[in-house]
């Protein structure tokens, strides 16, 4: 609407200016013809002079004009007439070079950089509490419009895909070989084992272990031995035994608690060792790492997870940007504060930043600005030469007709001037 209205005023003051153009030879044309039947006298001629010079001025400003836009049919001149639509590619090349050079050149760029400061400008913008909560409110509902606009399979499909190919490039037995090579290292393993025994040991303690191994002993002398077992006591011969058993146990544990070279140790040294090597290259474990990989890759429980894993995640984001309270909101605007106020009290910062920012637009600047002049020159080229006359007619056409009312006034001026010089003689006698 707005457009539409402003090109509408700009055709009524184009079509006012050329009336009031046109109206103006019209007076000198009429001085003219007023001029023929004035008997004939020095003033006469004074303002037939004027006329007549007013009449070629404006005819020849009026061609002037008219031959920027559109071809007149004169010969041996039409062919210089339509400057406009005949030149416009070179107009479209000229003009983008003119941009390039005088807005878009590197030192343009930077130069406004330095005189503006922007970053002192976002620091002082950020450290007004009304202006995060503005930031936090335009972002909340860029991002509610984003969730609205992006496509839930595409994102679904993205994220099984992303898991799926992560899952095909690990190499679990691999990995877990060197996982553990890297728990083992500095012989940290040992620790592993030093709380195994110390679990056992206090399992060992417990009345109720006790008492299992005791009545173990029990039933294995009741399978093993009925006909002895009714012979003897026993339930006195398991707990004797459960006694025996977990002194020795005990003993053992003990000793290879204190004794950071026992042989025990060593075997379980050796037994890790193997453990990571089979780990790294047996194809047993190889072939049960890709029945794995197979498994996570095929089970339908993970891919329904992963899928609904956007769902879930996009409607706690909906639920939460809507909401009054939000969480996402109430941190943008703690991080907009913060970020106001590092950069208000440290000006070391603001420097650097300041620095960078040039540092960016001078090697940004050529290429910026070589698209944007391709853009406006290739833009001016495809417009359709009518429309382009027609634009810049409308822009400037206004002014241009001043030239024709000037053209009126300055060659009647010129004609007054010439007569008075040819009536000079006739003066000086």
């Amino acid at each position: 609407m707005h457009a539409s209205s402003t090109a509408s005023s700009k055709h009524d003051e184009l079509r006012q200016s050329k009336m009031l153009a046109l109206g103006f030879f019209v007076g000198a044309a009429a001085l003219f013809v007023l001029t023929l039947f004035l008997p004939p006298n020095w003033w006469t001629g004074l303002l037939r002079a004027f006329s007549e010079a007013a009449m070629v001025g404006a005819l020849a400003d009026w061609f002037a004009v008219v031959a920027l836009f559109r071809r007149v049919p004169i010969p041996f001149v039409s062919r210089h007439t339509a400057i406009i639509p005949s030149n416009k590619a070179r107009i479209a090349d000229n003009l983008a070079l003119f941009v390039r050079e005088k807005f878009l050149d590197t030192d343009s760029i930077v130069g406004l950089i330095q005189r503006h400061d922007p970053v002192k400008k976002v620091a002082e913008w950020l450290a007004k509490p009304a202006n995060t909560e503005l930031m936090g409110g335009y972002l909340v509902r860029a991002a509610t419009w984003m969730l609205d606009f992006i496509e839930d399979a595409a994102v679904q499909g993205f994220i099984s895909r992303a898991v799926h190919g992560m899952v095909r490039s690990v190499d679990l037995s691999q990995s877990a070989g060197a996982i553990l090579e890297s728990l083992t290292r500095g012989r940290r393993h040992q620790e592993l084992l030093d709380e195994g025994i110390r679990q056992l040991a206090r399992l060992l303690d417990n009345p109720d272990t006790q008492a299992t191994i005791a009545d173990g002993i029990v039933d294995w002398l009741k399978e093993e031995y009925a006909f002895i077992e009714r012979m003897l006591p026993s339930e006195l011969i398991g707990r004797k035994g459960a006694d025996i058993a977990v002194r020795l146990a005990a003993g053992i544990l003990g000793k290879v608690a204190a004794d950071p070279q026992h042989p025990l140790r060593q075997r379980f040294d050796d037994y890790a060792s193997e453990f990571i090597e089979r780990l790294k290259g047996d194809p047993a474990f190889l072939e049960k790492a890709e029945e794995i990989k197979r498994y996570l890759l095929e089970d339908e429980k993970l891919n329904g997870y992963l899928k609904a894993l956007w769902d879930d995640l996009k409607a706690w984001l909906k639920r939460d940007l809507h909401s009054e309270d939000s969480s996402l909101r109430r941190r943008i605007v703690a991080m907009g504060a913060w970020v106001g106020k590092v950069l208000a009290e440290d000006p070391q910062l603001r420097q650097s930043l300041h620095e960078n920012l040039e540092s960016a637009a001078r090697g940004a600047a050529p290429e910026f600005a070589g698209y944007l002049t391709r853009h406006i020159a290739d833009t001016v080229k495809h417009w359709d030469d009518r429309e382009m006359s027609e634009q810049i007619e409308l822009n400037i056409g206004k002014d241009l007709q001043y030239i024709r009312i000037n053209g009126t006034i300055v060659g009647g001026l010129i004609g007054v001037t010439l007569y008075l010089l040819s009536q000079l003689p006739v003066l000086l006698r």
